[in-house]
């Protein structure tokens, strides 16, 4: 793609980035075949193909972000689909970054939708906040009813995303799992140590998923640290457009698992939520031109690891009895494509001896994308009950995921369009198949079920 950048706009590091991104895009339109929206709106503006020309024409032309411009970058979901399927390695994900900063910055949104984006950027990546935006959530969920129905417009209401915010909102939340600054020694001999993301949203709605985590390591040797100084990763106010905020968080912990590993050695920083596994091994790129951080962060993003990416380097005592529950992989598009790991988490399984099946159109995601599915909430309504019949047609006991969003987005405590089918962690289910107890999500139906030492 040609393109008619100045001298001057080129010396900022950001143009210049943009400049080489756009410069490898040859008009193919093999990424609208897997662009979620485009599949869904078959409008050619939500695909990326469309999306890179408002991204384009808007920073040559250095003008202010339009309402149609706002609405399309907007709508998507950064499952980055298109970076898989395209062949001119085109880097997507930092344009449409780069794109949504501007937006944010330069595009003056309606008062309601400033306020909810800013309700969002606070409460989610504060745990403590969280908890008790969940509780009030929970009690207002019942008065939901009484807000205006949907208009059919195109675009989503105020109120339709406080409906969706709502309804994302458990029955119940489980008691907080263990203390920052906690460390969990290694059972026989050390073979390893390790930091664990503690998480925002996930470290309240599902706890076991990271204890879990931990007992599995820890029976293999592997000490892990729950840093005390850790921050939420940044990546929902990254996604948000809120640079600042997100840059501030990749910097303090990048300090902060710095420190760690002078301290005691660290041979990886291990996430299990893979959302915050793609920023994270992101933050060389996002701190590139910040001369104190960019060799650090370089550092971090090469230690940061999803927890299967970790696991398959060990070697584990996998069971030698099979069992016959049906597990559909639910591959999460921040592993598959932020972060290309696609096989190994299956292997994984079934190594543990699940029967693993594909989930048809796995390459589309699900609808959750961190924020999206509160402020887009009918295009993610539509994706849900897409990824939900694609799903059922394998006909599981269970379904893993390795990303809480979607595990929340699929679930039926995001609306009654989820399934009924117990949605599970990857890493719960190998806990579980190599000593661990029963994942709390398994249903009554399943306590017949006895795998490992379980």
């Amino acid at each position: 793609m040609k393109t008619e950048f100045s001298l001057a706009q080129l010396a900022d590091p950001d143009i210049q980035e943009a400049d080489k991104i756009l410069r490898k895009c040859v008009h193919c339109g093999f990424c609208t075949a897997t662009c979620p929206t485009y599949v869904l709106l078959g409008d050619e503006l939500d695909s990326p193909r469309g999306r890179i020309y408002l991204i384009k024409d808007m920073l040559e032309n250095d003008r202010a972000p339009t309402q149609e411009v706002a609405k399309h970058i907007d709508r998507c979901l950064s499952c980055l689909a298109c970076m898989t399927t395209c062949p001119s390695g085109v880097n997507y994900m930092h344009l449409v970054d780069q794109a949504r900063v501007k937006v944010e910055e330069e595009y003056a949104r309606p008062l309601p939708e400033r306020f909810l984006r800013g309700v969002l950027a606070y409460v989610l990546p504060r745990p403590g906040v969280f908890r008790l935006g969940m509780i009030a959530a929970r009690f207002a969920k019942p008065f939901a009813a009484l807000l205006p129905g949907p208009t059919g417009a195109t675009a989503p209401t105020f109120f339709d995303r406080v409906r969706a915010m709502l309804a994302l909102a458990p029955a119940r939340l489980p008691q907080p799992g263990p203390a920052r600054g906690t460390i969990f020694p290694a059972e026989g001999e050390k073979r390893g140590r390790v930091a664990l993301l503690q998480g925002c949203a996930q470290q309240v709605l599902s706890p076991g998923i990271n204890q879990a985590a931990i007992r599995m390591l820890t029976r293999n040797g592997i000490e892990v640290v729950l840093v005390a100084d850790e921050q939420c990763c940044g990546s929902l106010t990254h996604h948000m457009g809120r640079d600042d905020d997100a840059l501030a968080r990749a910097r303090a912990n990048t300090d902060a698992w710095t420190r760690e590993a002078a301290r005691g050695g660290l041979d990886a920083v291990l996430v299990t939520t893979s959302g915050c596994g793609t920023t994270i091994k992101d933050y060389g790129y996002m701190l590139r031109e910040d001369a104190a951080y960019a060799a650090k962060a370089a550092r971090v993003s090469a230690l940061a690891k999803d927890v299967t990416e970790y696991l398959g380097s060990l070697d584990i005592a996998w069971p030698q009895d099979k069992n016959d529950l049906v597990v559909a992989y639910h591959s999460a598009c921040s592993l598959q494509h932020g972060q290309k790991i696609t096989q190994l988490p299956k292997e994984l399984l079934s190594k543990s001896g699940f029967v693993v099946k594909d989930v048809p159109e796995s390459h589309l995601c699900c609808g959750s994308a961190g924020t999206y599915n509160i402020l887009q909430p009918g295009i993610a309504k539509r994706l849900r009950e897409r990824k939900v019949a694609n799903i059922a047609s394998t006909k599981p006991d269970i379904i893993s995921a390795g990303n809480i969003g979607c595990m929340v987005q699929i679930g039926s405590v995001a609306s009654t369009d989820g399934t009924s089918v117990p949605v599970v962690h990857t890493i719960e289910l190998l806990d579980w198949a190599t000593g661990g107890p029963r994942p709390d999500a398994l249903t009554s139906s399943m306590k017949g079920a006895r795998i490992g030492n379980a």
